[in-house]
C-alpha cells in the first residue's frame, strides 16, 4: 500500500500541474476573446503598471489609446509594442498626449480620445501621485496638485467619455486605486484623502450607471512596485506591519487582475497579504485597537524622510 502511494504520488502532481496548465491557457485564450477589438483607453500608460497593461491588452487584440505626459516615453512604449506583437492579429496604438494635473485640458484631450476611433469601450483610470510627509509640512498647494492628480483629473476624463458609454449602453470604467482608499497610514495624509475621494465617487458612480449596462470597476492593490530594494527597517511589530503593507504587488499582477476584472466584469478588488487585509478589518471592527498600533509606530519613528 506505501509503495502504491509513493507510485500515485508523481503522477497525482502531473495531472494537478496539467489541469493547472490547461485552466491557464484556457483563461489566457478568454482575456484576449475579452478585450478584442475593444476601445481600450489606459491613462498613464508609461508607468510600470501602465506598460503592463498596454502590453496584455495589446496582444489580446484590443484598439489601444495610450495616454501619458511624456510624448518621448509614450513613442518608446509605441514601438516595443509593435516590434514585439503580430501585426495581423493587432491594431496600432493611439498616442495621446495627457496631463491629468492639468484639470484645463482634460476636457479637450477627451474629444482627441474620442475621435480616435469614435467610441471607447474601456477606460482604465491608472493615473497616480504619490506623496510622503508629515501633514503639518505639506502645503496646502501640494495637497491641491495630488487632489487633481489622483481625484479631479480621472473623473473629469471619467465625466467627459461616459456620456459615450451610456449612449451606446454599453462600456467598462476601471479604476486602479489603492489600498488607502479604504483606511490611510500615518505622512500620507494627502495622498490617503485622494484617494478616500476617488473611491468615493466611483462606488456612487457605479449604482448611477448600472441601469445603462455601465461597468464600474475598482482594483484596489497595496503599493505597486516600481523599483528593486526593500529598504532598511529595524525590527517591531509596527514596522513588521508597514513593511508588509507598503511592498506591495508587482506591475505585471496588477495588470493580471486588471484584465481579470476586464473579462468577468468584477466590481471591487481588493489585492493585498494577510496583513493589510488584517489590518481593513480590524480598522473596521476594532478601531481604538487599530488607532493605538499605528500611534504608537508614529511616536518610535524619530524621522520621516519626505517623498515626492
Amino acid at each position: 500500500m506505501g509503495v502504491m502511494a509513493v507510485l500515485m504520488l508523481p503522477l497525482l502532481l502531473l495531472g494537478v500541474s496539467g489541469l493547472l496548465f490547461i485552466y491557464q491557457e484556457v483563461s489566457r485564450l478568454w482575456s484576449k476573446s475579452a478585450v478584442q477589438n475593444k476601445v481600450v483607453v489606459i491613462t498613464d500608460a508609461i508607468s510600470g503598471l501602465g506598460k503592463e497593461c498596454a502590453r496584455l491588452f495589446h496582444a489580446g487584440g484590443a484598439r489601444l489609446v495610450l495616454c501619458a505626459k511624456n510624448w518621448e516615453r509614450l513613442e518608446n512604449l509605441y514601438d516595443t509594442l509593435v516590434n514585439v506583437a503580430d501585426p495581423s492579429k493587432t491594431f496600432t496604438p493611439k498616442l495621446i498626449l495627457l496631463d491629468l494635473s492639468d484639470i484645463s485640458c482634460v476636457q479637450d484631450v477627451a474629444k482627441d480620445v474620442l475621435d480616435c476611433y469614435g467610441c471607447v469601450d474601456i477606460l482604465i483610470n491608472n493615473a497616480s501621485v504619490k506623496l510622503k510627509a508629515p501633514a503639518h509640512k505639506i502645503s496646502l498647494e501640494l495637497d491641491t496638485k495630488i487632489m487633481d492628480a489622483n481625484y479631479f483629473g480621472p473623473i473629469t476624463l471619467t465625466k467627459a467619455l461616459l456620456p459615450n458609454m451610456i449612449s451606446r449602453r454599453t462600456g467598462q470604467i476601471v479604476l486602479v486605486n489603492n489600498i488607502q482608499g479604504k483606511f490611510g497610514i500615518p505622512f500620507r495624509t494627502a495622498y490617503a484623502a485622494s484617494k478616500h475621494a476617488a473611491l468615493g465617487f466611483f462606488d456612487c458612480l457605479r449604482a448611477e450607471v448600472e441601469e445603462y449596462d455601465v461597468v464600474v470597476s475598482t482594483v484596489s492593490p497595496t503599493f505597486i512596485r516600481s523599483y528593486p530594494g526593500q529598504g532598511n527597517w529595524e525590527p517591531s511589530i509596527w514596522k513588521y506591519f508597514f513593511r508588509k503593507l507598503t511592498y506591495g504587488v508587482h506591475p505585471v499582477e496588477v495588470a493580471e487582475e486588471v484584465m481579470r476584472t476586464v473579462r468577468r466584469k468584477k466590481q471591487e478588488v481588493f489585492m493585498a497579504n494577510p496583513i493589510p487585509k488584517a489590518a481593513l478589518y480590524i480598522r473596521t471592527f476594532l478601531p481604538e485597537f487599530f488607532f493605538a498600533v499605528v500611534a504608537c509606530g508614529v511616536k518610535e519613528q524619530l524621522h520621516v524622510p519626505e517623498e515626492s
